[in-house]
């Protein structure tokens, strides 16, 4: 037990730190230049709140659970040694994850031109797909510039037969979908895989998993794109919450708890429950660690997602109208990059991926490394989505030059590199980026008339 609290106040010390710069930002811009209601504060201050609970939960029920989950299932399947087998096991576990990202379900309920449930399941066939040749890559030992090449070369081709305001949803999709589900197992699965493999290159090669499945999503969204031929925005806004007392405030956030969550983790749970009866076999103490994290994890996303998307994403819109209405407009640029330094130091996900890179590397490339270069990635990354928000440039100007040059230098980096790299472009972006960054490029662009 005093482990366990331990570990529950470890957890909750990094959920403050992640979560907190972006409180104080929000705080010092809605006193100063960018006044908010008393109706969005309060809702962002509760839902900061539920943010760093769920986050506290997630964190411990995702070591618990879901990574040893991951890395045993692959161990597993690997022992078979039958390809077919690994194929259709791999697109099965690829679906049903996907099926499970809540990330996924924010970005569906964004977008109306597709019906959200052929959006889902469409994109879960695309991780399907490429979650199996990632894993066949693995186990046959191709290595991973030639094949980010030649599917990023056809994502570019078929860009040319989207709707222009579809691009940006088809990429979207690809970043939000390798989100606190998906991203524990599939990395864990990898790491199972390797694990079974005795030759030098098994730890390179556990790296990767997630760069491959971010492209399934764009190809699988870019052709409903090519089917439904959406011709207004693609992209619904957040609606701005009013409330005139605690009682309403209670009923806004009751409201806004993701029941989806309930009916999504379940798959997971049928799977491994599976793998248990027919071959793992696991021990009565090894099994209750893992029912104990699968509780944890459910109770930090339910408190995680209902926090940013009913406080968060508000306050990120509402914030985007009005930097963009003032007269110092490039202010968007600076306050953006600040922002997105901070907030990818509250994805789960990306918790995840730099502590496995610091395990499986030990201790060579530090989570602490891992952290720096993210946040710097990302504040880049804000400052020139900023730039094109402000002055409407096409997304394929940042699109092209910035894989063209990621993919070049990755024929010249250490292969676990190029892995570590691409994933990390995948665990970047998630629920905070979706329920924050993407309605505060929202409220920008409609103050803007874009």
């Amino acid at each position: 037990m005093k482990v366990l609290n331990a570990k529950l106040r470890e957890k909750f010390i990094e959920a403050l730190k992640a979560v907190l710069p972006i409180v104080a930002i929000v705080l010092i811009l809605g006193f100063t230049i960018a006044p908010v209601t008393p109706s969005v504060l309060l809702c962002f201050l509760v839902g900061t709140v539920m943010v760093m609970a769920g986050m506290m939960f997630f964190t411990l029920g995702a070591e618990m659970s879901m990574t040893p989950m991951g890395e045993k299932v692959g161990a597993c399947m690997t022992k078979s040694k039958k390809i077919v087998f690994i194929v259709i096991m791999s697109f099965v576990l690829g679906v049903i994850i996907t099926i499970s990202e809540p990330d996924l379900q924010v970005l569906a309920s964004q977008v109306p031109s597709v019906p959200n449930m052929t959006l889902i399941l469409s994109v879960a066939a695309g991780v399907g797909v490429f979650l199996a040749i990632a894993l066949i890559r693995m186990l046959i030992g191709i290595a991973l510039p030639p094949l980010l090449a030649f599917f990023y070369i056809i994502v570019f081709i078929l860009m040319a037969f989207v709707p222009e305001s579809f691009r940006a949803v088809a990429f979207d999709s690809g970043g939000v979908t390798t989100g606190p589900m998906t991203v524990p197992f599939i990395m864990a699965l990898g790491i199972g895989i390797a694990s079974i493999r005795n030759d030098k290159h098994a730890a390179d090669d556990s790296f990767g998993l997630v760069a491959l499945c971010s492209i399934g999503p764009v190809l699988a969204v870019m052709t409903l794109g090519m089917i439904y031929r959406p011709a207004e925005s693609s992209y619904s806004a957040a609606v701005v919450p009013e409330v005139a007392d605690s009682v309403e405030l209670w009923h806004l956030f009751g409201s806004g708890m993701p029941s989806y969550i309930a009916i999504s983790i379940l798959p997971i749970i049928i799977v491994f429950g599976i793998f248990q009866l027919v071959s793992l076999k696991l021990t009565g103490r090894s099994l209750l660690k893992i029912v104990i994290g699968l509780l944890y994890t459910y109770i930090g996303l339910v408190l995680f997602l209902t926090g940013a998307n009913v406080g968060f994403m508000p306050a990120g819109n509402y914030l985007g109208k009005i930097l963009a209405s003032l007269n110092y407009k490039w202010i968007l640029v600076p306050i953006g990059a600040l922002i997105g330094y901070f907030i990818v130091k509250a994805e789960p996900a990306v918790y995840v991926l730099n502590h496995q890179v610091e395990e499986i590397t030990d201790g060579a490339i530090s989570a602490k490394a891992m952290g720096i270069s993210l946040s710097v990635g990302v504040a880049l990354s804000v400052a020139l989505a900023m730039v094109r928000v402000l002055w409407g440039i096409p997304i394929m100007y940042f699109l092209i030059p910035g894989y063209v040059l990621a993919i070049g230098i990755s024929f010249f980096i250490p292969k676990i590199f190029t892995a570590i790299a691409f994933d990390s472009g995948g665990v970047a972006s998630g629920p905070m980026t979706a329920a924050f960054l993407l309605p505060m490029a929202q409220g920008a662009c409609s103050a803007l008339g874009g």
